[in-house]
């Protein structure tokens, strides 16, 4: 394991996150290998339908929603060929939903598979693992909280209720399976991705 490779994949993601804020869709795709998966709250399928979907949703003016990924430093673990990075992140969205602006925070981390094919690395397998999230308004501050008391949101589960809730008011389903911090499932995503990259 050089410090080259961690630099290398680190620099990867934090360009996943600009690209994509940034709308720069082919510089995006170039982030991962051509068959890659991602595994979000509102997508889980090919790297090449998440670009698309988010390049139909995206207002370049920002009029209508602007969203930032703030991704801290990732940690890179790497064997071979193969590498597994894991990033925390705050994916803020400022928006307009039920007449109020609000900023919806969500508090996750980044669980990446990377390869390097032809000394290139790229991500093939990218997990959102969510942690808890917020509302907060950006105008009428007491006509919101009224707002926020009359309404129950436990449709959703707690680790991503209000980006769930955003999700499903712009007219798109939750993906199924979410990971959600300390869950069975997201100790089973360690565990195989430990394994995998044991094999690398």
């Amino acid at each position: 394991m050089s410090w080259e490779d961690r630099l290398e994949c680190a620099d990867l993601v934090v360009r996943w996150g600009l690209y994509r804020d940034q709308g720069r869709w082919d510089e995006l795709f170039g982030t991962f290998h051509p068959e890659a998966l991602i595994h979000i709250s509102w997508f889980s399928g090919p790297a090449s339908g998440f670009v698309e979907e988010s390049r139909k949703t995206f207002d370049p003016t920002g009029a209508r929603m602007r969203l930032k990924h703030l991704i801290w430093p990732p940690i890179v673990d790497v064997e071979g060929d193969r590498a597994i990075a894991e990033a925390s992140a705050a994916i803020v969205v400022r928006a307009r939903f039920d007449g109020f602006q609000v900023d919806n925070t969500s508090y996750a981390r980044f669980h990446d598979r990377m390869e390097r094919r032809g000394g290139v690395w790229r991500i093939v397998e990218r997990t959102g693992i969510y942690e808890f999230d917020r509302y907060d308004p950006v105008d009428s501050p007491d006509g919101f909280a009224d707002y926020m008391r009359s309404n129950d949101f436990s449709g959703v589960p707690a680790a991503y209720r209000y980006i769930g809730y955003r999700v499903m008011q712009m007219g798109r389903t939750l993906a199924p399976d979410v990971h959600v911090d300390g869950s069975g499932r997201t100790e089973a995503l360690y565990a195989a991705g430990r394994a995998w990259l044991a094999g690398g």
